[in-house]
């Protein structure tokens, strides 16, 4: 990992620091091309493509949500799991001031505020994944079981199709 030439955002210092093993993916960043469009691009499956998602529960109490690119969050099910009344997506500017990055390149990884994170259980079972690397345009690859270790992340099962 000498001559990158990929951006190097909080997240990658973060890997960095680590000795955290990955590679950088950049491709075309579309606005709402979503997943489907990035695994296009790497020619990966969708369900590896890691959505970074934003969410607040009704105390306005900030959390990330790691879900499969062509799954949806159950948000009942995640709010009852955290004892909350609702769960929804942070608004785009909400969610950027939480997590420092921009809507669309939102990493997990070195975010502004500290944050629950909940990963889909599911995730475990692939041998690699595909994640925001803070920067539109920019993925990285990692053995998921890195990110578990990295963010003490709580496993959860809240999966729907798309």
């Amino acid at each position: 990992m000498s001559k990158e030439k990929f951006p190097v955002t909080p997240a990658i210092r973060l890997l960095r620091e680590s000795n955290i093993t990955f590679t950088g993916h950049l491709y075309p960043y579309e606005e709402h091309g979503g997943t489907a469009h990035s695994a296009r691009c790497l020619g990966v499956d969708e369900h590896a493509v890691i959505k970074t998602l934003i969410m607040e529960d009704d105390r306005k109490q900030p959390l990330i949500v790691l879900m499969h690119g062509d799954r949806k969050v159950s948000t009942k099910e995640l709010a009852r799991l955290r004892g909350a009344k609702t769960v929804a997506p942070c608004d785009p500017a909400v969610a950027n001031k939480h997590s420092g990055y921009l809507v669309g390149g939102t990493s997990p990884l070195a975010t502004r505020k500290s944050m629950p994170v909940y990963l889909e259980a599911s995730i475990l079972d692939l041998p690699r994944v595909y994640l925001n690397g803070g920067k539109r345009g920019f993925l990285i690859g990692l053995a998921p079981t890195e990110i578990q270790r990295l963010l003490q992340t709580t496993l959860v099962q809240v999966a729907i199709k798309e």
